[in-house]
């Protein structure tokens, strides 16, 4: 029995190798006086920004680059691209690179459009008007945020160590163009970090109450994408079959959570990343899944067993009870083959971090969708384990 359930997906995304090479084109439909929104030119990536920017002034658009992304956009770092979008008058903006270079471009669209700062807006604290927001564009660079299809735009305020995300349909970017050609020079560690970022997506999402028939389809299909070729990239990042698989997988895997969502994991991962500025997100992820993960498998037994069983093939004669425990231990030696194996002692936790970051989880409701609901306690009890491991 299928039950009821609503799907919605209103970015146009245009993928495969060398797709960038149509981003003037795509640009062009959408505006003419475009902000390019990246971080600061390095040798990986000045080429590409130098092609894109050639490709659109080819198609009769002016660029204005702001390059001012920093990693967990801040808001003063969105108000500065805010205000260049505004003096410049900017119709359309072009975020190329990770999440934050996608995010930032989306708060800047908020920002340049809304009074106020965009992170007045966060999570409804004001309303987006979608036809005023200035058309999005994305070009991912890594292969893991999911950024270019989702509603969301994760924002941090220093001052108070604290993130948080402005959710709107208007803040999916309009067009994307993932093309897997320009995830090559990606590091080895920001390959396995944002890949596993990639497969959390797709398993909290499988694991949300929300869950559908219909998601359910896309999250085990990324889950074996992400199990059989991030090893593979991390081996070797030219590997042109497993960047593919990757980046189609990080792009489908936003398609996930805009339909079902994340739970606790990510929850505890917004709130180190508020606090501890030398943790990816992807780290923060992989340092809290072996605890979370034992903590939950017994209220997920048959959902774990299916994951149990992609990691171990052997699982399939083993009873859901075996498999979905051992699933843990599948997901901690997965960790260790892609040099994800950490944790938070190496990071500078203090006590009084620690607490801040158990009752920030709690401001965020990715808990309340988790299978088991944790209390403010057992989410102290998470990251106190994950800091001693």
């Amino acid at each position: 029995m299928i039950e009821s359930f609503n799907f919605f997906q209103p970015t146009r995304i245009r993928f495969g190798w060398g797709r960038v090479n149509e981003i003037g084109k795509v640009v062009a439909l959408n505006g003419k006086r475009c902000l390019l929104v990246t971080v600061k030119s390095s040798p990986p990536l000045q080429a590409l920004f130098e092609k894109i920017k050639s490709l659109c002034i080819e198609a009769g658009v002016e660029i204005f680059h702001f390059d001012g992304v920093i990693p967990s956009p801040t808001i003063e770092s969105v108000n500065q691209g805010s205000k260049m979008a505004v003096k410049n008058k900017i119709d359309v903006v072009l975020g190329v690179g990770g999440g934050s270079s996608i995010d930032t471009a989306k708060a800047i669209s908020v920002g340049a459009t809304h009074e106020g700062s965009a992170w007045e807006y966060r999570l409804g604290q004001k309303r987006i008007v979608n036809n005023k927001l200035l058309p999005i564009i994305a070009v991912p660079t890594t292969a893991g945020t999911g950024s270019e299809v989702t509603t969301m735009s994760v924002l941090k305020d220093p001052e108070n160590e604290f993130k948080s995300a402005l959710a709107d349909w208007g803040l999916c970017p309009r067009v994307s163009i993932v093309d897997p050609k320009v995830t090559l020079t990606l590091p080895s560690h920001i390959s396995a970090s944002t890949g596993f970022d990639t497969f959390c997506h797709a398993f909290e999402s499988y694991l949300h109450k929300r869950a559908s028939y219909f998601n359910d389809i896309l999250c085990l299909e990324v889950i074996k994408q992400v199990i059989k070729y991030l090893p593979s990239v991390i081996a070797n990042g030219s590997d042109r079959q497993a960047r593919e698989a990757l980046s189609w997988s990080s792009t489908v895997g936003g398609i996930c959570i805009t339909s079902a969502g994340t739970t606790l994991p990510h929850g505890i991962g917004m709130a180190i990343g508020g606090h501890i500025s030398n943790v990816m997100h992807g780290e923060a992820l992989a340092i809290m899944y072996p605890e979370i993960n034992r903590w939950t498998w017994k209220h997920a037994i048959p959902k774990y067993a299916t994951i149990g069983r992609f990691f171990n093939i052997e699982l399939e004669n083993k009873s859901d009870e075996v498999a979905a425990e051992e699933c843990c231990n599948e997901m901690d030696n997965f960790l260790k083959k892609i040099d994800m194996w950490q944790s938070l002692k190496d990071k500078n936790l203090t006590e009084s971090k620690l607490k801040a970051i158990s009752e920030d989880t709690m401001k965020l409701k990715n808990y309340t969708v988790h299978p088991k609901v944790a209390t403010h306690e057992e989410i102290e009890n998470l990251i106190r384990k994950s800091s001693k491991r």
